[in-house]
Formats: structure tokens, sequence, C-alpha cells
């Protein structure tokens, strides 16, 4: 078992300054994966940080489980158990085949590239509202003012809430994906609560998308079916949670820190305002260099031994994506830089990074991301001229999602 100097990748103290690079390099030249002690949660796991040990467990839900205990990272108090159990029920990021594929097929053609493509020009508008509403002032606080609008906005129209509902779901989700952040929720049944308000919302939604429906996803599940069985309300609630929670948080991360590279890194900036033909390559370079989620979680099945590692039935498997998308065997010596010239250079690049996952849980809304990236970053560039740091960049509290809570920029004023 590992024991320090290695730091403890479950805890939340590793990314209070943004995530441990090095940290994560040093425990990547261990091997692909390693066994932590882990005295914050009480529970000892393997941490996953090379690709060829995600991909073996990622393609085997036989042997390692989503269901189990969880997909989610973090342990659970007690009290939550009950609350922990209907969600691994209900939500499809914590079920095993074959359940999960026949959920996972009722919504999945909302999320196909030619339905993603007939959004391309709302998307845009959108963009070029929201960078309307910041150009002439020079200044703004960078997460909430831009990287957060345009992710919020696409996931509420899919699901047909009112845009106007933006600031109370900008609340809710914020308050349930950080409850361990004390500048955003007081505690984890502060949480709970804002979960099942969010549920309460959820099955208003429904009975007003029933008698006129506008949302192809929301009546993708009113109406499914599996095995016969029409979508529970409660499974509808928890689904609807997962995809606003999923789709907002995770687009607002990539949206903040591709920013945030850009700035730190204003030569490759420039090549940009230059050559906006190679925005697409910079996405994917921000989505490998600091992919959203840290972290997901599986429980092995039964006792398992690969390549000289032997996992117990039972353990604790933790995916660190994170520490897979700078794997030096994959992506070269350089893997630590920030190169948005390294697609050109690695044509395979989409394929080998994982910021999406692989095997059956991929990510469903990557081609929803991966628009609203491309748009959002053509639309400010040109617009959001010589942006600099004015302030300190604050990290939410998470070892789950590697989200910026703030990051105040100056630029030169653009008249809109």
């Amino acid at each position: 078992m590992s024991q320090c100097p290695f730091a403890n990748l479950l805890s939340l103290d590793t990314y209070q300054n943004g995530m441990p690079y090095e940290e994560l390099a040093r425990i990547r030249a261990q091997g692909s994966m390693m066994y932590m002690e882990d005295p914050e949660n009480g529970v000892p796991y393997w941490a996953v940080v090379k690709r060829d040990a995600l991909d073996f467990v990622s393609q085997n839900p036989d042997l390692f489980s989503s269901n189990l205990q969880g997909a989610f990272p973090m342990e659970v108090h007690e009290s939550e158990k009950e609350i922990q159990a209907i969600m691994q029920e209900n939500i499809i990021i914590s079920m095993d085949p074959p359940k999960h594929m026949k959920y996972r097929k009722i919504v999945r053609d909302a999320f196909t590239p030619k339905a993603v493509n007939n959004m391309e020009t709302w998307l845009r508008e959108s963009a070029r509202a929201i960078i309307d509403r910041v150009a002439s002032k020079g200044e703004c606080e960078f997460v909430e003012d831009i990287a957060a609008e345009l992710p919020l906005m696409a996931i509420l129209e899919l699901l047909g809430v009112p845009q106007e509902d933006r600031k109370q779901f900008f609340e809710w989700t914020n308050i349930m994906a950080f409850a361990d952040d004390p500048d955003l929720a007081t505690s984890r049944d502060e949480a709970n609560t804002v979960s099942f308000e969010v549920m309460g919302y959820a099955a208003e939604l429904a009975a007003k998308q029933r008698a006129n429906p506008t949302s192809q996803v929301v009546e993708a599940l009113l109406n499914g079916e599996v095995d016969g069985q029409k979508v529970t309300e409660e499974m509808f609630a928890w689904m609807f949670i997962l995809i606003m929670v999923g789709g907002n948080e995770s687009t607002r991360t990539a949206t903040a820190h591709g920013m945030r590279l850009l700035m730190e890194h204003p030569d490759q900036l420039q090549h940009l305002v230059d050559h906006p033909e190679d925005i697409a390559d910079a996405v994917e370079e921000m989505l490998r260099y600091n992919t959203a989620f840290i972290a997901m979680r599986r429980t092995a099945t039964q006792d398992i031994e690969w390549n000289g590692y032997n996992i117990k039935k039972g353990d604790k498997v933790v995916l660190h994506y994170h520490a897979v998308n700078h794997d030096e065997d994959v992506f070269g010596e350089d893997a630590m830089k920030f190169d948005i010239h390294r697609a050109k250079k690695m044509p395979t690049l989409r394929r080998e990074m994982r910021a999406f996952g692989i095997g059956e849980h991929f990510c469903l809304g990557m081609n929803l991301a991966r628009m609203e990236l491309n748009i959002i970053f053509e639309e400010l560039i040109p617009r959001i001229p010589n942006p600099k740091f004015a302030g300190d960049v604050t990290y939410m509290r998470s070892f789950f999602i590697n989200t910026i809570k703030s990051m105040p920029i100056t630029f030169d004023p653009v008249s809109a």
C-alpha cells in the first residue's frame, strides 16, 4: 500500500490551488495504478493514472461495476446511504450493463452530431449575446459572466426550461456539484435539499411538457420504455438532474480553463487571434490538458490480476482522467506542456485522449460540448482583446470536478 510521500488524490485539499500536475506526474511514474490509503474517507483505493489501466477498467464493466458503490469517487455519510441507493438505481452513470445501455438509448438521439448541428445557429447567436454584454466594459468575472452562460443556456434549451430560470439553476447546480465548498453550500444536507427542490421543478416541467412538448430530451424520457416499463417519475427527475449538472458544469469548466491556459500562454492566444481556423485544434488540447471531470469510481466485482496488479473483489478503483490525459506513454515527453498545435503533430489526439471517457460510459454530450467550446472561443477571442488576469484565480473545493470558482479579467473594451 502507498504511504506518504504521495498526496491523497481523494483529499479536497489536494486541489485547493488547482490541478496538482507535478504530483500526478510523480504518481504516474510509479506505474499504471497505485493502491493508496485514504485516511480522510477511510476507504483505500486503486488510483488509475495511466491510459492502459483506465481503458482496461472502463472497457470491462463486468469486472468493474459502476453500480455496486456508485460512480462518484467520494464516500457518503451513513445518513446519505438511502439517497445514494436511490441515485444508483436511477442515474445512468451508476448503471451497469445491460440496464445502462437500455436507458442511455432513450435520450441518445438528442445528442447525435445531426441533432447538435441543428442547434448551431442558436448557440452562435447566444454566444454573441453573451459577449455583447461584456465586450464594451473592459472587465468581467470570466466564470460567471462568460464561461457559465452558454453551457447553462444550452442545457436549459434542450430540457425545455425557460431561460429566465437560468440564475436559479446556476445556484442550484453549484450547490449540488460542490457541496464540500463552504462558499457555496453549508453542508451536504443543503445539497440534498436542493436536489429535492430540483426534482420538484422537474415534476412540474414534466407536466407542462406532457401538455405542450417542446423538448426532444424530455419527450424521449417521458415516453421512454425499458423492457415494457415506462420511465418512472423518480427516474425522470434524477435523469433531469444528471443532464442539468453534467451538461452545464463540465463545459463551463472546460471554457474557464481554456481561457486561463490561453492567458498563461499569450503567444498561443495571439496565434488564434491571427489564425482562428486553428481554434478547433486548440479546443482539443484544452480538453486534454484540463479535463473537466477529475475522477470516477468503479468497484471490482471479483479478484482480478492485470499486468502484475492484484485487485481484490470489492476494491475501490478510481479513474483519474486528468492524470491519464497527461500520460507520457501516449502523448510524448511533452505531455505536461499545453500546446494548441498538438493536434497537428498528433492527428489522432481526439481519439487518444480520454476527456470524455471510453467504453459504455463515454460522455453522451461530447458532440454538444465540442460545439459549444468551438463557438464560444470563436466569438470571444476577437472581441475580448489583450485579456489579463485582474485578481487571483480560485478553485472549487472538489476532487470530482476540476472547476474554477472565479477568474476576474480585464481586456481592451470593444464596442458591441
